[in-house]
């Protein structure tokens, strides 16, 4: 993908300017329009404030403390405390790509003007994000209501000169790695640290990232399956366009299509086409219909994500009302119950793509199956054993996939002394996806390699598109000329099938055009 020279931030962003941002650099600039309207609903919140109103989180605890008063004098410390106890967060750190969408995403939805903070809130998280200074953020700890808040407190932290951060390769303290960035630590107003942590930014960073992987995933599984089909002898018929307007979903008609496209000119289909063979098995004819619903589950969770993006996720909101005014309201768009079912139904549709996959890929190297091919796609079967272990990696992978595929959204568990009784485990959801992502990278790998293996074996050639997919495909899994360790191959050729290298090779488009 091409990275933006700039992303905007105070109206509306896109996956790919998450993606941009997070992985490739594109820089990032607050919208001048957006810092005058920050500057408008900060002056009322401290005017509602200097006029005795009482506001959650503001001049009151959190959660089921929101009945405590607090002194004006405390206001700044009640908000350094927040973000103190609430820097709960265990487990792993989040990769640096997540910690960058966490930046970008913080400072978003932020200048989208309702929390209330000054603009020198977001813009310190966008020069954090400019120069580098990257918290350490552990993956665990939020139920995604009322918000992400124990990782966006780690996040928080450092931007007031406390927790840690990473630099040049370790970790030190957020106060030494602002002071090597030449930044001094934010100074809180009423308010502004319970803005930094209220809202569903880790949900939607880790699951947009997720999906914009998962985008080339789909696009792959398309022409992967093309792939194999042609080394498995099978049939084009089952893509032909009559059946699908049939049953005219979008995503089915646009899988059928492309592995049409990649198929039709085929010398290797042409080759067989009087065999007598009526029709392939599920794993080979169904593929538009199961990689055609993999595409429309993306379409749909793209959207309600790319929304999550560009809402007021914070609590209490400033916002105007048609007098000309404005009202300050509690809320919980914090929930991320908006985004964790979709995230959920991603997870499952991916796990199909994993398991129809692998199906393929035993049907290659099984000989009853394989229609002339080799005993596991081997040079001398017994002696040696071929691709037989790799396929058993795919197995394993697809089944942890099908673990992986138990909705986290249908759980929940009270927290904050019953305060907070219904959560939507929203970051839990983004994290099965993330892993089911990974998985299936290397799932399709596997049936890459041995689809490859299998047109190498075969008296014709396949058609020029997948000829420079199969060219793509060697560039990372050299010929199988006698058996060899292929872990390090199917690791290498899963990050080009995420870099989008096997679908720029068949001239696809990716699902992520349209999101």
């Amino acid at each position: 993908m091409t990275s933006p020279v700039s992303v905007v931030i105070g109206h509306t962003i896109a996956l790919r300017d998450v993606d941009a941002v997070a992985r490739r650099g594109a820089a990032v600039s607050l919208a001048a329009e957006a810092r005058d309207e920050l500057r408008q609903t900060r002056d009322h919140l401290e005017q509602a404030l200097a006029g005795g109103a009482i506001i959650y989180g503001v001049n009151t605890g959190f959660g089921a403390l929101s009945d405590a008063k607090i002194a004006p004098d405390e206001l700044g410390i009640l908000q350094q405390n927040l973000l103190r106890s609430h820097a709960a967060g265990v487990g792993p750190a989040f990769a640096a790509d997540v910690v960058r969408a966490l930046l970008l995403l913080r400072a978003h939805t932020l200048a989208l003007g309702a929390s209330g903070v000054s603009p020198a809130v977001p813009e310190f998280l966008l020069q954090m994000l400019a120069r580098d200074v990257l918290p350490v953020v552990p993956c665990q700890g939020s139920v995604g209501a009322s918000g992400d808040l124990a990782p966006l407190a780690h996040l928080a932290l450092v931007a007031i000169g406390e927790g840690l951060a990473w630099s040049e390769g370790q970790i030190i303290s957020g106060a030494e790695a602002l002071a090597r960035a030449g930044l001094t630590p934010l100074r809180l107003g009423p308010k502004e640290g319970l803005s930094l942590i209220n809202g569903t930014q880790v949900t939607t960073a880790v699951g947009a990232l997720a999906l914009c992987d998962a985008a080339e995933l789909i696009a792959a599984a398309d022409i992967i399956g093309s792939l194999s089909l042609d080394a498995l002898l099978g049939t084009v018929t089952a893509t032909d366009p009559r059946i699908h307007a049939g049953k005219p979903h979008v995503g089915q008609r646009e899988s059928a299509a492309v592995a049409r496209a990649l198929l039709i000119d085929s010398p290797l289909r042409a080759s067989h086409s009087d065999c007598g063979e009526v029709q392939d098995a599920y794993a080979l004819r169904c593929m538009p219909q199961v990689h055609g619903a993999a595409r429309d589950a993306f379409a749909y969770v793209a959207g309600a994500v790319r929304i999550e993006l560009n809402s007021f996720t914070d609590n209490p909101l400033v916002l105007a009302h048609e007098g000309g005014g404005f009202d300050v309201l509690s809320g919980g768009n914090f929930h991320a119950g908006t985004v964790a079912l979709p995230l959920d139904h991603m997870t499952a549709a991916l796990t199909t793509l994993a398991t129809i996959s692998e199906r393929r890929t035993d049907r290659m190297l099984n000989p009853v199956t394989s229609r002339g091919l080799p005993a596991f796609l081997a040079e001398r079967p017994g002696v040696e054993s071929g691709l037989m272990m790799a396929h058993v990696t795919a197995s394993a992978l697809a089944s942890e996939c099908k673990s992986l595929s138990f909705p986290a959204s249908v759980d929940t568990i009270p927290t904050s002394a019953g305060k907070e009784d219904h959560v939507s485990m929203g970051p839990i959801a983004a994290r099965k996806l993330r892993s089911v992502v990974d998985n299936l990278a290397r799932v399709l790998a596997i049936e890459a390699i041995a689809a490859a293996r299998g047109l190498d074996l075969r008296e014709h050639p396949t058609s020029a598109p997948l000829r420079r997919v199969h060219a793509a495909i060697r560039a990372h899994a050299g010929p199988w000329t006698g058996d060899r360790s292929p872990s390090a191959e199917t690791e290498a050729l899963a990050a080009a099938i995420v870099r989008g290298e096997l679908r720029q090779a068949a001239g696809v488009a990716s699902p992520l055009d349209r999101a």
